[in-house]
């Protein structure tokens, strides 16, 4: 059985990787053809964590073992197979390249197609530049904070009220630029 994985970026819009892999391969060889196709050196820490429909982390996979005492399972990349925790078409994962500043990449298994072998990974599809493999810890909070500023609850923006709104604020623009206003536009 081959899975055939899609692989894009927030940082990059541009960019776009499509992998071929056997499913009976494990995360370090998905790992090692990701890096491959992006070509981003091995020497980092990396984690793949396989996510619900909203994006929400799961399980984990990591690159070495964390020496984790929790009563929750463990998987390193190296001895988890892919069909172990990945079963159905549309399954989200997140491919954490850049650990320290939590930079990953959006992947998500796009097809699998059943009878078929792959004796080794397939780079299908590739498009636009990569984002840089790591960036300034200290530029990446910046940009973090900025993020965080923004998505803030401000005012009217949770939950709208239509009676919140004071129209008596609007007085005098009955019309812009020649165009009424009509009641229910506000």
């Amino acid at each position: 059985m081959i899975f055939r994985f899609l692989i894009l970026s927030d940082e990059a819009s541009d960019f776009i990787r499509e992998i071929k892999i056997d499913a009976e391969a494990s995360f370090l060889d998905l790992h090692n053809v990701i890096l491959d196709s992006v070509a981003y050196a091995k020497d980092q820490m990396t984690s793949f964590f396989v996510c619900d429909d909203d994006w929400g982390k799961k399980i984990e996979i990591t690159l070495v073992d964390m020496g984790s005492s929790s009563e929750e399972d463990n998987y390193i990349m190296e001895d988890t197979l892919l069909e172990e925790l990945l079963e159905d078409e549309g399954q989200k994962l997140l491919y954490v390249f850049d650990y320290l500043t939590e930079r990953a990449f959006f992947m998500e298994l796009r097809e699998i197609i059943p009878g078929k072998n792959l004796d080794k990974p397939l780079i299908s599809r590739t498009g636009g530049l990569p984002p840089p493999q790591v960036v300034d810890f200290e530029e990446a909070n910046q940009k973090n904070a900025l993020t965080d500023l923004f998505n803030e609850d401000f005012y009217g923006d949770s939950e709208y009220d239509m009676d919140e709104l004071d129209k008596d604020g609007f007085e005098g623009l009955d019309e812009v630029n020649g165009n009424a206003f009509e009641e229910d536009t506000f």
